[in-house]
């Protein structure tokens, strides 16, 4: 099966994907939402919280599982997806669009460095 790896964004091995920029958007890989199943609640931080890179900052719960959310950079989170509180399966829907979790003003060298690139991803999961 072919999973849909967008080259705009890098992945964290836990299937996190991050933009880069000055504003970080967070969500899960295609990959994710497929392996997660139907996804029936997310748990995100508030605006204002703090992020650490490679730590928990979230829980996506499916039909199959509970799982924790990693974050990709380390940042203010400036942004929370709310629509995914009364329509979670947006990550199902669409994980690189709508279905988007965290917008994070990432600290000080806390960039998308380090992480895995489109191939790299691509490579993990094939």
């Amino acid at each position: 099966m072919s999973f849909d790896v967008p080259d705009d964004r890098r992945y964290l091995e836990s299937h996190e994907w991050a933009t880069t920029g000055e504003t970080v958007r967070i969500g899960v890989s295609d990959f994710a939402q497929d392996e997660l199943g139907d996804v029936v609640f997310v748990e995100l931080p508030g605006v204002g919280d703090e992020v650490a890179a490679g730590e928990a900052f979230g829980v996506v719960e499916s039909i199959k599982a509970v799982s924790d959310l990693y974050a990709p950079v380390a940042g203010e989170v400036v942004a929370v997806n709310e629509a995914l509180f009364d329509r979670p399966e947006l990550v199902n829907e669409d994980p690189y669009g709508d279905g988007w979790m965290l917008e994070v003003a990432p600290d000080e060298g806390g960039d998308a460095e380090g992480l895995l690139d489109a191939d790299e991803y691509d490579d993990q999961i094939a």
